[in-house]
């Protein structure tokens, strides 16, 4: 028998296929524990299978190959308690394979192209976030990928990029203007003329008005901050290592955006720049530091890109533990009264 949750948390994880998507969902998995969240690909909401997609000349991208009526109303059905038969799209055949039965959970993850798309579904969600690639490092990290591992030749990889971009520009990018955080990789500033994309600069962007999430922020609340912490206490190969921390707009929104620009060296030295930054939602001095070295061998572990993922944990962790508090609380004073 099926426990039905007296609030399901509703998460959204939006980006392009190849952002980190599946690192950040197992960073997640350590803070709540798998037993406690059920996660679902969008892709299963795919309403043409490839080969339909190929008649029809549209990407999974595009939105007509997508049935948002069904996604809005599964996705509602989970959130007020009720399971689901989900369809399943198979990725190795490129077919729809027969539902399967989920039922609600503490929290369910919404994760793939289209979180944000769909107002109807947008309006569902508790708190989401937007894993935004910039187009250099994308096409860097794509070619080291598909030319080394899979003997893809460079120019079939650059046409793959390109035929699906006017999709992507259309339909997924604009989804980051909705989200509550976006983690946005970008290529670094301290390595001229950089083209491997191996050092990276990452921005934590935060919506300053987002109900019940306080920003992180580096030493003093809405100043402006450059700092550079290399030194006794954070070891820094070259190039060495840059923040930045400061108010901004972002799509006509009020942000604090939080900067890592370079990569750590030790991560057990993390600690010094977790004690340097405030509301982090952490539980005890060096939780965030901990859940970085977890797994070190996470891809983004030696870079903004971790810290900034496991910083995003903690405010989703923060967020559901206020609802389910305020979920808890009427029952709490019935029994009280009782």
């Amino acid at each position: 028998m099926t426990i039905k949750p007296d609030r399901v948390v509703l998460i959204g994880v939006a980006g392009d296929s190849g952002c980190g998507k599946s690192t950040f969902l197992r960073r997640l998995a350590d803070l709540f524990g798998e037993e406690l969240m059920t996660v679902i690909c969008l892709d299963d909401y795919h309403r043409l299978d490839r080969k339909q997609r190929k008649e029809a000349g549209v990407t999974a991208l595009n939105p007509e190959a997508n049935d948002f009526d069904l996604m809005y109303e599964q996705i509602k059905a989970l959130k007020e308690g009720h399971p689901i038969d989900k369809p399943i799209y198979n990725h190795e055949t490129g077919m729809i394979d027969p539902p399967e039965r989920v039922n609600p959970n503490r929290i369910v993850v919404i994760e793939g192209l289209h979180p944000m798309y769909d107002e109807r579904v947008r309006s569902l969600l508790d708190f989401s976030v937007y894993l935004d690639l910039d187009d250099e490092v994308k096409i860097a990290w794509k070619i080291q990928r598909d030319m080394a591992e899979r003997g893809h030749r460079y120019e079939d990889i650059l046409a793959s990029i390109n035929s699906r971009r006017p999709d992507f520009d259309a339909y997924i990018d604009p989804q980051k203007q909705y989200a509550d955080v976006v983690i946005q990789i970008l290529p670094t500033r301290l390595i001229k003329d950089d083209t491997e994309r191996k050092v990276l600069r990452v921005r934590l962007i935060q919506k300053d008005d987002v109900e019940g999430m306080e920003p992180v922020y580096l030493f003093d609340e809405g100043s402006t901050i450059d700092w550079i912490p290399c030194g006794r206490k954070l070891t820094c190969s070259y190039p060495g290592i840059r923040m930045f921390y400061g108010p901004d707009e972002y799509y006509g929104n009020s942000v604090s955006v939080l900067e890592v620009d370079g990569q750590f060296d030790r991560l057990e030295e993390v600690i010094y720049l977790e004690s340097h930054l405030s509301n982090t939602s952490t539980k005890f001095y060096g939780e965030m530091t901990e859940l970085l070295l977890k797994h070190r061998e996470y891809p983004g572990s030696t870079n903004g890109t971790g810290l900034f993922q496991v910083l995003v944990g903690l405010k989703m962790r923060a967020t559901y533990e206020r609802l389910i508090s305020a979920a808890e609380a009427p029952l709490a004073a019935k029994v009280a009264a009782n």
